[in-house]
């Protein structure tokens, strides 16, 4: 069984890039547009992995972050932060709020793949993210 992904971003295109390339490693992929509707889909389609947009309406990626963590049942599924929001300040708040990879736009889609190809490989190999954190900053 695929794993499934959720690719959460208010900007169509970037969703559309991130699910075509998922879905082309074989990855399930499920979308949403705002923080809003990212918080539902985690409900009904329990993804094992969360790529998350930090600018976007209803709900910022931070506060839904926020909301994941805070909850017994999605703490730990690992997010992607995928964002043009690159300054020190913002990755380093990304970091606190607990994401897995801060990914800054513009991006590489290949790049995307292989953490998340990796996040997933440290998940299989023991169970869980042993504490790793990715950074794929620009700087």
């Amino acid at each position: 069984m695929p794993k499934k992904i959720l690719a959460v971003d208010d900007e169509r295109h970037i969703v559309r890039l991130v699910q075509v390339n998922l879905e082309r490693q074989g990855y399930e992929v499920v979308t949403a547009y705002d923080g809003k509707e990212a918080l539902e889909k985690v409900a009904s389609e329990s993804p094992d992995l969360i790529v998350l947009d930090v600018m976007m309406p209803y709900m910022d990626g931070f506060e839904v972050l926020q909301n994941l963590k805070k909850d017994p049942v999605t703490r730990d599924i690992p997010v992607i932060m995928l964002t043009a929001k690159a300054q020190d300040a913002d990755v380093f708040r990304g970091w606190q709020s607990g994401v897995d990879c801060y990914l800054t736009k513009p991006f590489n889609p290949m790049e995307l793949i292989a953490f998340v190809k990796r996040i997933f490989k440290s998940l299989d190999d023991d169970g869980s993210d042993g504490g790793k954190r990715y950074d794929l900053g620009g700087g």
